[in-house]
């Protein structure tokens, strides 16, 4: 999932906003370049993601270059009160986060009994990996799944809404996040940036305690939804 596409307008030639602007800032190349250039690698598993990293991936606007990564957190629900969280993100030129939690990290939960299971994406899902999650839900009829997506990836094309319609037919409760969600997610599964300062001892950024919204978010998320449910229509 290497791009989001660039939307097309609406009828209302509305795309969605980047607040950002087209030209991305100083600050926003370096950040790109900086993700740029990190070594491929497997899928990541873990519990918390860099808030930086967050802001960044999940971030819901039409402007994606750098965003070349699936971010996956997710939460998973058993019998008697029992719940997991975790995170997987991968790089371009490795398994794809969705595919890898649902064919190895879920698996190890259904044992026995109903789960439900919640999944915030950074992208929603390829035809590849939208294929694995309908496989999985197919097989395991007392699985309860909710993928709650940032943005939508490359929506216009006729594979992609065959897939994201396959997945609903399958059991799926496919929705956009809105800021509900992204407060969710700050709250359970991100971890403040450590800096080292002079003396190389680790310290945290003193700005990253709360989430603080951008400026489009809502409004962007209304666009996909208004584009999800074209597709599922």
């Amino acid at each position: 999932m290497a791009q989001v596409n660039k939307a097309k307008p609406n009828k209302n030639n509305e795309v969605p906003k980047d607040s950002e602007n087209s030209e991305a800032p100083a600050e926003e190349d370096a950040e790109k370049k900086q993700l740029e250039e990190l070594p491929p690698f497997e899928v990541v598993e873990g519990s918390r993601i860099p808030a930086s990293s967050f802001m960044f991936q999940f971030k819901n606007v039409e402007y994606s270059s750098g965003r070349n990564k699936t971010l996956l957190c997710y939460t998973i629900e058993r019998g008697e009160g029992q719940v997991f969280h975790g995170y997987l993100e991968d790089e371009h030129v490795s398994a794809h986060a969705e595919e890898a939690f649902f064919s190895n990290v879920l698996p190890q939960f259904l044992t026995s009994g109903p789960v439900g299971v919640t999944c915030y994406v950074s992208s929603s899902p390829c035809v590849n990996c939208a294929a694995s999650i309908a496989r999985c839900l197919r097989k395991n009829k007392t699985v309860k799944l909710r993928l709650v997506v940032a943005r939508l990836f490359q929506w216009e094309e006729s594979e992609i809404r065959g897939a994201l319609r396959g997945i609903s037919t399958a059991g799926c409760q496919l929705r956009m996040m809105t800021s509900a969600d992204y407060l969710y997610v700050w709250q359970n599964f991100v971890e403040p940036d450590i800096v080292l300062n002079e003396e190389g001892e680790s310290e945290q950024k003193s700005e990253q305690g709360a989430f603080i919204p951008w400026e489009d978010l809502e409004e962007n998320s209304r666009y996909y939804e208004e584009k999800l449910a074209e597709i599922l229509r």
